[in-house]
């Protein structure tokens, strides 16, 4: 099953699809009130959900576009890891972290739907974009086991990740500085139910950063550094983590984005996010 979220007037709407079709939740008994997609991220809620839109009968399906949907965070904090594939590393001519991943904890504000304008700040002279994976949690958790991460993890999502990387360069310090400006994530353009990955599809997964139509860095989920259970345990030990909370797990490679440019985000069979850059 796959869940996305649009912007209607003064609020947003949740579609889903059981298949190839997509159904507006408002039209649905027991959902016609306007919720979150957090709130319909435990698994007994999903999984009844789910149930429910394959006995569903006459049901008139959606003509949406992805292009346009809106960012699948509306609960929960946007956690990140850094330097977790050796491409983006050598980006920055550093070392992989030994005993974990880089990571930061990123500001709702700076979260956009997809297709929406990036606009770079004056802050900034050299800033880069990024491909990534994102874990979306789907019951509040805490201390999560490396081998029962599947357990918390409602779905997955794909990430557009953006740095003022010249400020880090400066001092690794400012990481959520560097990462807080407005328009600098976006999230979605769905979330996919984890039930549709075993562990060998996950790793094969390619995550590819595009930009002006050109390739700069792709890479599978098995290149990665620490994998998807080491992130959850890593990111939840000692931490309360609530439905929609959403890990970016890494890149394999980023662009350096200029006004006009156009940049990608690709997670295959999983999303993708386009944007252009202000001009």
């Amino acid at each position: 099953m796959r869940l996305a979220r649009f912007k209607t007037g003064n609020g947003y709407e949740i579609f889903a699809s059981h298949g190839d079709s997509w159904i507006s939740l408002s039209g649905i008994e027991g959902y016609a009130t306007p919720t979150r997609l957090g709130d319909l991220l435990d698994p007994t809620r999903l999984s009844e959900l789910s149930a429910l839109l394959g006995s569903l009968q006459d049901v008139e399906y959606a003509d949406i576009h992805l292009d346009q949907a809106a960012t699948v965070v509306d609960t929960g904090d946007v956690w990140g890891a850094g330097l977790n594939y050796k491409g983006h590393s050598e980006d920055l001519n550093t070392r992989q972290p030994s005993s974990g991943p880089g990571s930061y904890l990123r500001p709702s504000s700076c979260l956009i739907g997809n297709g929406q304008e990036i606009e770079l700040p004056t802050q900034s002279k050299r800033v880069t974009a990024e491909a990534e994976l994102g874990l979306v949690i789907g019951t509040e958790c805490k201390n999560v086991p490396r081998d029962e991460w599947r357990s918390v993890v409602a779905g997955v999502t794909s990430v557009l990740d953006l740095t003022a990387e010249d400020v880090i360069r400066e001092n690794p310090r400012y990481i959520p500085w560097a990462k807080g400006f407005d328009t600098f994530c976006s999230v979605g353009p769905q979330i996919v139910s984890l039930g549709e990955f075993d562990d060998a599809k996950l790793q094969s997964i390619q995550v590819s950063t595009i930009l002006n139509g050109e390739t700069v860095a792709s890479a599978p989920l098995a290149d990665m550094k620490y994998d998807l259970g080491f992130l959850v345990e890593y990111f939840t030990a000692g931490r309360t983590f609530s439905p929609g909370t959403v890990i970016c797990t890494g890149t394999p490679g980023a662009a350096v984005i200029n006004p006009g440019d156009s940049i990608v985000s690709v997670v295959e069979g999983i999303g993708v996010l386009s944007h252009t850059v202000k001009g």
